[in-house]
């Protein structure tokens, strides 16, 4: 999983205390941090993550442009910010 710099580190914590060897990139230790949408999507492509985001918005969109171009899409998991936490993980 590849997660995304806005993402709640609680249900990050949450996940790795329930699955401790849990294998996560987190966007903000690394350079793609700052990365717009289209170019997260393509590194996600390129490690062979799935991208976890709170973003409902922009990032399906950006998602389905890649699928419809034709382009490596691993996936994403889009969570909403209004669920609670325990429900999430």
């Amino acid at each position: 999983m590849l997660i995304d710099a806005n993402f709640n580190q609680r249900i990050l914590c949450g996940l790795r205390l329930r699955v401790p060897l849990l294998d996560v990139v987190i966007v903000q230790d690394t350079a793609m941090q700052g990365l717009q949408d289209p170019l997260l999507l393509q590194e996600a492509a390129v490690l062979q993550r799935v991208l976890v985001t709170h973003d409902l918005k922009t990032v399906p969109r950006h998602a389905y442009a890649r699928v419809a171009a034709g382009e490596s899409m691993p996936g994403i998991m889009a969570v909403p910010h209004v669920a609670p936490v325990s429900t999430i993980i």
